[in-house]
């Protein structure tokens, strides 16, 4: 939990740098990527909510065994799916309550019971 709140300081603290933008990194904003993480986190979680633990099964996967050991996502391989691509309509006032909600449904893991787990598009449970 402390690295999910660690996160979510450092997304807060770059929400004053919505609007910027660096090509050489993304051609999206700071606000786009800060919402983008938000959405994320909050699908994950509730898809964790809404898991059965009975139903999870550990299957090798080579790509998740590879990206976990390299401790990187190699860039531009893989759009994003359309659940956690914002639209184009948040502010910093809005990234601000989506933060709040984000701080709340983190505290909601506390709740989960082992082997809840969350599908991953590529690399699976």
């Amino acid at each position: 939990m402390n690295k999910l709140t660690e996160l979510l300081n450092a997304l807060e603290s770059n929400i004053m740098f919505t609007e910027k933008k660096n090509p050489a990194v993304s051609e999206s904003s700071v606000g786009w990527h800060i919402e983008h993480s938000l959405l994320t986190i909050n699908l994950i979680i509730e898809s964790l909510q809404k898991s059965n633990p009975a139903n999870y099964k550990w299957k090798f996967n080579f790509t998740k065994m590879l990206v976990y050991t390299m401790n990187k996502i190699p860039r531009g391989r893989a759009k994003s799916p359309a659940s956690v691509r914002p639209s184009l309509d948040f502010t910093a006032q809005t990234l601000q309550q989506h933060l709040a909600i984000t701080r709340a449904r983190i505290e909601e893991l506390k709740n989960l019971q082992p082997n809840q787990y969350f599908e991953h598009p590529f690399f699976g449970k």
